[in-house]
């Protein structure tokens, strides 16, 4: 398969650009430094701006699926006004770039698989949350909505759209897994806010297996969550971590000290939701690492 990837040179996009290249697929990358990104051997990197066509829109017309992961990370804070317009521009101005390409694409690929996040839902508490609700109505809801609609008007051209909301991604290096791990490995483990808000979270071997199972499966469209099956909390996930680390659990870090040296990004730690992946175990996914112990052990090597 010829696959076209934006934000291919992060995390995931590297992650699956490997494992596309492992399994003998024509890879090409859009990026905004081609001659710097430490992109996987095998794959052709396309200078792009982020916002316009200019330069790669005739690639469109070679391959056959296009995986949107562009988007600025949410782990750069503050959140100021000139931050949120970043990461807003950097997810709907690519979209919209990409859909305009897909447009003018002739042949046109047949399938794109659009990423978005768990946020897209909003907090919800205790209650259990499928791609059956409704979005929520925060910045993060309505930055989700808008990167999914970005894409939107393929559809009716006949491209088949799958959408990524994908919780924290786990990883051995990189990610965000590390800075949560870090205050039980300096013996200060606790609670973060009351520990009971739902911890989403999914292995970065799953989320590539999932985006690989979206993009053969034809029946696949639609928003799918990206998520272990396996509902944790807050403070179950600290709990494992500092059992399997060695490592004290005592110390919680009140909701409101968060919020103030977070400000808006608070809403990621104290805030949470109890997700099912409920759609993409219709369809027959299975995952890896379902629960979080045996990840945890697999990410820690233990």
């Amino acid at each position: 398969m010829r696959i076209l990837i934006a934000g291919g040179s992060g995390l995931i996009g590297t992650a699956l650009t490997r494992s596309l290249l492992a399994d003998g697929h024509q890879i090409w990358v859009l990026t905004r430094s081609p001659g710097k990104a430490p992109l996987p051997q095998g794959a052709t990197p396309l200078g792009w701006d982020g916002r316009t066509t200019a330069g790669w829109a005739d690639t469109l017309s070679q391959v056959d699926a296009v995986v949107n992961l562009a988007g600025e990370s949410l782990s750069r804070w503050p959140w100021t006004k000139p931050q949120k317009q970043r990461l807003w521009d950097s997810r709907v101005q690519a979209g919209r770039a990409l859909t305009q390409a897909i447009q003018a694409a002739s042949p046109r690929p047949k399938v794109l698989i659009q990423a978005s996040g768990v946020n897209y839902y909003g907090p919800h508490g205790l209650e259990p949350v499928t791609e059956a609700d409704g979005p929520g109505k925060d910045f993060l809801a309505g930055l989700c909505q808008e990167w999914e609609a970005s894409t939107q008007p393929v559809e009716s051209l006949g491209v088949r759209r799958a959408i990524l909301r994908t919780a924290v991604v786990f990883s051995p290096k990189g990610g965000i897994l590390p800075l949560m791990l870090l205050p039980v490995r300096l013996f200060a483990g606790g609670p973060l806010g009351t520990g009971r808000q739902g911890l989403t979270w999914i292995h970065l071997a799953d989320e590539v297996a999932a985006i690989l199972f979206l993009l053969e499966n034809q029946n696949a469209a639609g928003p799918f969550n990206l998520t272990a099956p396996d509902p944790i909390s807050s403070a179950d996930f600290t709990r494992t971590a500092a059992r399997l680390l060695r490592r004290p659990y005592w110390l919680p870090a009140p909701a409101f000290a968060l919020r103030l040296l977070l400000g808006g990004m608070a809403t990621l730690v104290v805030d949470g939701l109890y997700l099912r992946p409920a759609r993409l175990q219709a369809l027959g996914f299975g995952f890896r690492f379902a629960s979080l112990e045996p990840a945890l052990r697999d990410l820690l090597g233990k």
